[in-house]
């Protein structure tokens, strides 16, 4: 016996019930390519997170394949043309929603050739860094294709301080008319092995456990032929029950393991996957090729010829109604998703996106809508098929009076939407309307809080600020206020050193200048030394002093006896 198929015990979990399967009408005939539309409407917002920023104008010319919106954010995936053609506008187009709102959207006129871009496959993934195949898988836009969209790179990223356990490919699609991953396993299973093994590969995982609901023979025939001979995979047939192909209560059925309230599957080392999601892992990283395409189911009672078929993302869902020959007359309502889980849509010019896995064409006697909704009886028919073991109708209550702390308080965010308490209430009350309703009204809450708070720290910020800036202000103003101490040394400045330098030069030029004047002047003291020498050695020695009067006589006198003395000493010379 192959490893593959080694049976092991399976868990159960809470609740849960047995919807009619409504499966076999869409699976009678093979599935088949839809037809190219004229145009595709593709809208940059087609998975969980930012939407994507478009990188292209209106005008270019695309080939198929080409990236034409880039991610914007971690949590975010780029968008690629998925045939060739011309693009034709960018602008905001209603996009399927239950908000009914319209988004940001590229359209591109196909022009027939569906040509394709080059692209490059990896030769041998085995080689292949995990990182670089994170990397591949998120610029071919994969995300996953169970219905969520969450990029696929980030559940492949368990981080270097995670032991990943287990790898469980979610084959189960429980929920009714849906069978696109049905046909998938049997007709291509080659590629979801081949998927699988890349997956395993970027994980490191232990084990992989592929699970299908036994409702599906062919796809587990399939699945276990190709999976022939691959050591440590395990497929495994779990019972058909609803909401079974949910991640929480699928990982407890395979491992017994509970994913705690709020909590990620990886914080107990699982990751779960889509079988659809690991083909379209295989074509990125064997084939080069992007994800523009995906299987989807077109059924319900105003459809002659349910099938699935491959789509092109950007397709109006009018397209694939008329390719399957419906009976628009006949359409009560148009759902995108199972009964459970979709929401209406009400225009069928509205694109196929990368979430899109079935579009239902219900008549009025389909849905049954005669039944009129009558007040709660108290029967407790809700709480008995909680998988997730809330109370539904104290959720309902607290959510139909808008107390949302209350509701809260009753773990509302814990609810999966998957319908089970609607489905078997008496009384038809949409309870999963209403609980909608209050996580919407809480999100809007929260979102507004956080905008006011932000607001808030902005202006506190701005008054801190301001009261600093004032602060500073006086501070400088007391400072050329306050008197300079007199023993204070002065700074020293580039200016300051500049005029001390100055200064010293102009004291030596003065020392010089002086100097000169000193040795000037006693150059001319010495001049005037020497001719009064000079004098004193040429001056005549007499024999008798000169006698002096003590009385001094008048100055008439005086002149006549220097003129006789004077006369007398010339005639003694000349005798």
């Amino acid at each position: 016996m192959s490893s593959y198929s080694a049976p092991k015990k399976l868990w159960d979990f809470h609740g849960g019930i047995h919807p009619e399967q409504n499966k076999l009408q869409s699976t009678m005939e093979p599935s088949t390519q839809a037809y190219m539309p004229a145009k595709l409407i593709l809208p940059l917002h087609q998975h969980i997170g930012a939407a994507a920023e478009p990188i292209v104008e209106v005008g270019e010319r695309v080939l198929k394949g080409q990236k034409i919106a880039s991610a914007d954010g971690y949590v975010s995936a780029p968008v690629h043309a998925p045939t060739s053609g011309k693009v034709i506008d960018i602008t905001a187009y209603p996009i399927p929603h239950p908000s009914g709102l319209s988004a940001l959207s590229i359209v591109i006129e196909t022009d027939g050739r569906d040509e394709w871009i080059e692209y490059k496959a990896e030769q041998d993934y085995t080689e292949t860094n995990p990182s670089r195949l994170r990397n591949i898988i998120r610029e071919a836009g994969v995300v996953g294709l169970g219905g969520a969209g969450f990029p696929s790179f980030i559940k492949l990223n368990p981080g270097s301080q995670k032991k990943i356990k287990t790898l469980i490919l979610n084959g189960v699609e429980c929920e009714p008319y849906i069978t696109c991953d049905d046909m998938l396993m049997r007709e291509d299973a080659q590629s979801i092995i081949a998927g699988i093994r890349i997956m395993r590969h970027a994980l490191q995982a232990e084990e992989c456990v592929i699970a299908i609901e036994d409702n599906k023979p062919q796809a587990y025939e399939s699945i276990c032929k190709a999976a022939e001979g691959t050591d440590g995979f395990r497929v495994v047939l779990v019972p058909t029950r609803y909401p079974q192909g949910s991640e929480k209560q699928l990982i407890q059925v395979i491992t017994g393991k509970e994913v705690p309230s709020n909590g990620l599957a990886i914080s107990i080392g699982v990751v779960c996957h889509n079988v659809s999601t690991a083909a379209a892992i295989y074509r990125a990283i064997h084939l080069g090729q992007p994800l523009v395409s995906r299987m989807v189911t077109i059924t319900g009672a105003a459809v002659k010829r349910p099938r699935n078929l491959e789509v092109l993302f950007g397709t109006p869902i009018e397209a694939l109604l008329q390719q399957c020959e419906v009976e628009s007359d006949q359409i009560e309502r148009l759902v995108m998703g199972g009964p459970m889980m979709g929401f209406a849509l009400h225009d069928t010019s509205l694109p196929v996106i990368k979430t899109t896995n079935c579009i239902i064409a219900a008549t009025h006697k389909e849905l049954d809508l005669d039944q009129p909704e009558m007040p709660c009886i108290r029967c407790g028919a809700c709480a008995d098929v909680c998988p997730v073991k809330l109370l539904p109708q104290q959720l309902y209550w607290h959510s139909r009076a808008k107390e949302f702390d209350k509701a809260q308080e009753y773990d509302l965010f814990d609810c999966i939407e998957c319908g089970c308490c609607s489905y078997v209430c008496p009384s038809n009350i949409p309870l999963v309307q209403f609980y909608r309703f209050a996580k919407g009204a809480i999100w809007t809450q929260e979102q507004e809080l956080k905008k006011s708070g932000q607001a808030r720290e902005r202006h506190e910020f701005r008054q801190m600020r301001i009261e600093r800036e004032k602060r500073e202000r006086e501070a400088k103003r007391a400072k050329k206020k306050a008197p300079k101490p007199k023993n204070a040394a002065a700074p020293k400045t580039p200016l300051a050193d500049a005029a001390k330098m100055a200064e010293k030069m102009r004291d030596e030029a003065i020392s010089q200048r002086d100097s000169a004047v000193d040795a000037r002047k006693a150059e001319i003291q010495a001049a005037v030394a020497r001719v009064q020498a000079k004098k004193k050695s040429t001056t005549p020695k007499t024999d008798k002093a000169v006698p002096t009067s003590p009385v001094t006589p008048a100055k008439g006198d005086a002149d006549k006896k220097n003129g006789s003395s004077t006369a007398n000493d010339s005639n003694q010379q000349v005798q």
